[in-house]
């Protein structure tokens, strides 16, 4: 989007925000199992956000979240939950496609996806399509 989208996590469960670099050798495919349950997640955070269901993303999102927006702008999860709440952010739909989920570690990983999306920030449009990274810990 244009201005602010949720889905780039910089955590979802862990109290700290994390980056890592991995080798080709350390990233690698994650079992089915659990790149089904990371997808999973993806949807239901997309799904609370067209809800607006702030209540929600404040169980999925941990303290250390970090946003940055496709045009630079950045948030912190108080600030997300806050545009939530307000309604000023509006996620009509989200479509969710080519998603590849990648594991840093054993409790890292990172997801890369496009969406379709409709929806407005502050009255401004905001749909369009987009790519994210998703870091999950």
């Amino acid at each position: 989007m244009k201005h602010i989208r949720l889905i780039t996590l910089a955590t979802l469960a862990a109290p700290a925000f994390a980056f890592g670099q991995t080798t080709e050798k350390s990233a690698s495919k994650p079992n089915a199992e659990t790149e089904q349950a990371v997808m999973k997640m993806e949807q239901d955070l997309a799904n609370a956000v067209m809800k607006a269901d702030a209540a929600a993303l404040e169980r999925m999102v941990g303290d250390g979240f970090f946003f940055t927006a496709p045009n630079g702008m950045t948030q912190t999860k108080t600030e997300f939950l806050a545009d939530v709440k307000s309604g000023d952010l509006k996620i009509e739909s989200s479509a969710i496609r080519d998603m590849k989920v990648q594991a840093a570690d054993s409790d890292m990983a990172v997801v890369t996806y496009a969406t379709t999306d409709k929806g407005s920030y502050k009255g401004t449009d905001i749909s369009g399509e987009y790519r994210w990274t998703d870091i999950f810990m």
